[in-house]
């Protein structure tokens, strides 16, 4: 029987990725940065509306290889609500019971779309998103997926169109195809683990590419970066839903990355409108964090006389954050100053170098 299944199962996951078509690679040419394009990685267009479906699906074939899923055997994760949309997703397509474990401060949209797809919320209180949901399974006698152990493991980042591999064979008909920084956001640290390994397996064979990470308030990946400190903690988690942790997770790979930023939340908030002029559509904080770090490293390659792309991701959509980012009452409450943010932010989208 589990073998008979494990086969399927794998099958099931093959066709799926068979169906879904790589995501777009939005070119924006700013004037006031000639020769430095910024690309950005359209993530939001996946079935489940965000980057966490290539985890989602990686963390499943993983679990299944590694024999840990069978035939109704419950899922269990702990997430703020995209990698639990995904993997509810992928448990229905298995026929999987699928329990996400949250906190209840996770906006109602994206409860609602794991309930949409089949899944449970457990809602906590507070930071401590681990024993939970080993109670959880433990209980159920299923399976906890453990994104923020696993994610760097599951994924594999030498190619087979990961996201890093998607990037560069999107930039083969570019002008330019050696992006002189990749700006992406870290949560469990998975996304950065493959990029960053990708460019040094990558590197012995073209010019070389920069990873930048960016992290909002309240997480520690920053300060660990800086002070290799893995027992940093926080009591409480970012207002940035998917990105930031209150403890250093075991994904999480500083030896990969070139560069961190710290980015305030009312800057990430900020870059949304400034995004929304952009593009015409929302998108998520996490987005937002990754625009601001990718406009200020353009700003040091203009004023170093370099050119060359830079390249970030669109993380997810903005539908999911219309009660916070998009809600002026919540900003208030939060105590965000987004207008000054948002005027530093236009000088440099409008001018090519920050202002005070």
């Amino acid at each position: 029987m589990h073998a008979a299944w494990t086969r399927r199962a794998i099958q099931i996951l093959e066709a799926e990725a068979h169906r879904s078509a790589d995501t777009h690679l939005i070119r924006l040419d700013l004037p006031a940065f000639p020769g430095i394009p910024l690309y950005l990685k359209d993530e939001s267009v996946h079935p489940t509306g965000s980057l966490k479906h290539r985890l989602a699906r990686s963390l499943f074939l993983y679990a299944i290889c590694n024999g840990w899923l069978d035939a109704d055997r419950p899922v269990i994760e702990a997430s703020s609500g995209s990698t639990a949309i995904s993997e509810a997703y992928f448990a229905r397509l298995l026929g999987l019971p699928f329990f996400a474990v949250m906190p209840r401060s996770t906006s109602r949209d994206k409860v609602a779309q794991i309930e949409f797809f089949g899944g449970h919320c457990h809602f906590i209180d507070g930071t401590d998103v681990y024993r939970a949901p080993q109670m959880l399974a433990a209980e159920l006698g299923g399976h906890y997926m453990d994104q923020f152990t696993n994610a760097e493991r599951a994924t594999d980042w030498r190619g087979n169109n990961n996201i890093a591999e998607s990037i560069f064979r999107q930039l083969q008909g570019e002008p330019d195809t050696e992006p002189r920084w990749i700006v992406v956001p870290a949560g469990t640290g998975g996304t950065s683990a493959t990029i960053g390994r990708y460019l040094r397996y990558r590197s012995a064979h073209h010019a070389p590419t920069r990873l930048a990470v960016v992290d909002p308030e309240f997480s520690v990946f920053y300060d660990y970066y800086v002070s290799r400190n893995a027992s940093l903690q926080l009591t409480r988690g970012t207002r940035i839903e998917g990105i930031g942790r209150p403890r250093v997770e075991p994904s999480f790979l500083p030896g990969v990355i070139d560069c961190m930023l710290h980015v305030p939340d009312a800057a990430s908030i900020a870059a949304l409108r400034v995004l929304e002029q952009l593009l015409g559509r929302r998108c998520g904080g996490s987005t937002g964090t990754s625009l601001v770090g990718a406009l200020l490293l353009m700003t040091e390659l203009k004023a170093g006389g370099e050119h060359g792309p830079v390249v970030t991701l669109i993380c997810d959509g903005g539908d999911r954050y219309r009660d916070t980012y998009y809600n002026e009452d919540w900003i208030r409450a939060e105590g965000l100053d987004v207008p000054t943010q948002l005027a530093r932010l236009l000088s440099i989208v409008h001018e090519g170098r920050w202002i005070d």
